[in-house]
């Protein structure tokens, strides 16, 4: 590894974690030694990188600092571009554009010596197959789950049962033929999950739920609702 690369992934490893990390502890994910690590540290603290610690007792990096110009490894380009690839073949059309411009940028941002891992990545995600559509307006949706507002849906369950749900929405799951909404539904006072194929209408409301975002979204983790999806 590059000098330079070495203290920019220190800098991300640092960036990683709110605890102090050992030099020991750097230098085994990095693959390098220890007297390595003690000397790029003191090289990025010389260069204004604002890292507090000490040897034998660990290093943090204080908040608030700026990264420099975007710098990927090859492996973070892997990784970028399967994801990628995955969201174009199973996202919806606002999202798989998004994806496919977010490899058009990063095959233009990185070096030369980089772009075959862009453009000929070694790993590759399949596209998707017996995609149901969704039957709800995606980008507005995901608005909605950014703003805490609520939506209500005309909603048709496995049974061909219809009713009316005003629910606050969390985020969207994507399996591999369906997608879910996941939500608070103020009907059954629960965390529910939502085909999005099964919506017949929505409603997108100005109006914010009742509780915080990060909260709610705390909740609804506990609740491992993607396990046993529900929408009775």
């Amino acid at each position: 590894m590059r000098r330079a690369d070495r203290l920019f992934q220190i800098i991300q490893v640092l960036r990683r974690t709110r605890k102090p990390l050992t030099a020991d502890a750097i230098a085994a994910e990095l693959e390098t030694s220890k007297r390595t690590i003690y000397r790029d540290i003191a090289t990025l603290i010389e260069q204004r990188v604002p890292i507090r610690g000490e040897a034998g007792m660990g290093y943090i990096l204080e908040k608030g600092f700026d990264l420099p110009p975007l710098m990927l490894t090859p492996d973070e380009i892997e990784a970028c571009v399967l994801g990628a690839q995955w969201v174009v073949g199973h996202a919806d059309p606002a999202l798989a554009r998004a994806a496919e411009d977010l490899m058009a940028k990063i095959a233009e941002t990185v070096p030369d010596r980089l772009r075959p891992f862009v453009l000929e990545p070694a790993s590759r995600a399949r596209s998707a197959w017996n995609r149901e559509p969704d039957r709800i307006d995606m980008v507005k949706t995901r608005s909605q789950i950014h703003e805490g507002k609520k939506i209500t849906l005309n909603y048709r369950d496995e049974h061909g049962r219809d009713s009316e749900r005003t629910i606050w929405p969390i985020a969207v799951g994507y399996h591999e033929a369906v997608r879910l909404l996941a939500a608070w539904c103020e009907l059954r006072k629960d965390f529910r999950s939502f085909r999005t194929d099964r919506v017949v209408a929505a409603i997108y409301h100005d109006e914010k739920y009742p509780e915080r975002r990060d909260l709610l979204r705390a909740r609804w983790r506990r609740s491992l609702v993607w396990e046993a999806p529900r929408d009775t």
